[in-house]
């Protein structure tokens, strides 16, 4: 098992990276506008023009992972997006080139997280995946926590443009690491032309039959909603702490590198909880799903407090730990997904999942920019966004305690818990 773990942990700094490029233009969102001259509004355009080919390019590459191995798909991945940050650098580039940089950002970042999921589940069997899949969505939480005050230090004292080439330096490191020590898992399935001689392949779940199942639809929505939530504090909170709680940039970014050290806490009990149940072959009081959803509906309810009430004491609190249990349903998600789903289909099952939530990223900065520039105050907008924010946690926790139940789902599927040859060897890079 060292090799899986060494993967893990490959791909948790992978995934760091990932969300350290997100952070950086929330971070340097106030500098940009001002730099710029350019609206709330607009800049939830350029923030939102990261997902302009997120969601079609995690389809995208998603299903190339019955083709291409995924340690050839990861290391791409990590160029381009390394190579997406460098044209900020130059002292020229403007708002025309932050979209564009952000497009194609987007496009290279948009498949990282279920081409990972994949990856790392090759290494792992059924039972044992909900903790390696915490890890790497820990590296979300990490990503932000560790990006916000080095970042911050960085536009301090270089400027906002230096922001973007140090996260394109760290990918480009990472990427090296990657081709030196990546491989291939031992229940990794077949790709290519050996996928079709597998004895995997003799199962066949029809691909609608998975993505109509209420299994995947409310784990669909209830991660679209987490993500959501999410990319609205990744975007708005630095703002918001700034313009109506009166923070400066360094009072800002802790809190919410802060919030995501919480996130990041949270999926890591999460994931190590779920791993000793697995271990000890106990099954679980309350099924994953309905505990997923309690807990986003939960953390729909703190999100109205926290954008409601004028109490520091109580709205810090807030963003520290109720709010932050909203990620326990991307873990839920991906892992009730996969199990669902044949192994030849796990990749792209993953991809349109991401496809899916992915939509509450490219929305919730448009939205919520609009919200703020349109409302009498911008304390007003930013509490209507708040609340919109907490509607969609309730809805979708509320619909995942109800319908997702991937152990139902899969018997009726026809589809085994253990999948993939465990007598594999390990495929290097």
């Amino acid at each position: 098992m060292r090799g899986a773990w060494r993967t893990t942990w490959l791909l948790l700094a992978f995934m760091v990276v990932n969300f350290a490029d997100k952070a950086v233009l929330g971070l340097a969102g106030p500098e940009i506008r001002a730099d710029f001259g350019i609206s709330r509004a607009e800049f939830g355009t350029a923030q939102s023009a990261f997902f302009a080919l997120f969601s079609v390019a995690a389809l995208g590459v998603s299903a190339l992972t019955k083709r291409v191995r995924t340690t050839t798909l990861l290391l791409v991945l990590a160029l381009m997006w390394s190579a997406a940050q460098l044209p900020m650098l130059w002292g020229a580039a403007g708002f025309g080139m932050l979209v564009a940089t952000r497009v194609l950002l987007g496009a290279a970042e948009g498949p990282a997280s279920p081409v990972a999921m994949h990856h790392v589940h090759g290494w792992f069997p059924q039972r044992e995946r909900t903790l390696p899949t915490a890890i790497l969505l820990v590296g979300a939480a990490v990503g932000v926590a560790v990006a916000s005050p080095v970042l911050s230090w960085v536009i301090s004292h270089w400027g906002w443009r230096s922001s973007f080439g140090a996260v394109g330096l760290v990918g480009i490191v990472w990427a090296v690491a990657w081709r030196i020590w990546g491989s291939e898992g031992p229940m990794a399935p077949s790709v290519g032309k050996e996928a079709a001689r597998a004895p995997e392949a003799a199962l066949t779940v029809p691909l609608r039959a998975i993505l109509l199942s209420p299994t995947f639809l409310t784990a669909a929505f209830g991660s679209f909603a987490a993500y959501w939530s999410m990319s609205t504090l990744l975007t708005w909170a630095p703002d918001y702490l700034e313009s109506v709680v009166g923070w400066d940039l360094h009072q800002a970014s802790t809190m919410v590198g802060l919030g995501a050290l919480a996130n990041g806490a949270v999926l890591l009990v999460h994931g190590l909880l779920s791993r000793r149940a697995a271990l000890r072959d106990t099954p679980p009081r309350i099924p994953v799903g309905a505990g997923a959803g309690i807990l986003v509906a939960l953390a729909g309810c703190a999100t109205a407090v926290y954008g409601t009430t004028g109490s520091l004491a109580v709205k810090m609190p807030m963003m520290m730990g109720p709010m932050a249990l909203a990620m326990v349903m991307l873990t839920v998600a991906s892992t009730a997904c996969a199990r669902i789903t044949p192994p030849s289909r796990r990749g792209l099952v993953l991809g349109v999942l991401t496809f899916v939530y992915a939509l509450g990223g490219i929305l919730s900065p448009l939205v919520l920019g609009s919200m703020v520039d349109g409302a009498a105050t911008v304390s007003a907008g930013y509490e209507h966004g708040w609340l919109l924010t907490s509607g969609l946690l309730v809805a979708g926790g509320v619909l995942a305690a109800l319908f997702c139940r991937p152990e139902r789902t899969a018997l009726e599927l026809g589809v085994p818990e253990t999948q993939g040859s465990t007598a594999a060897v390990p495929v290097a890079h």
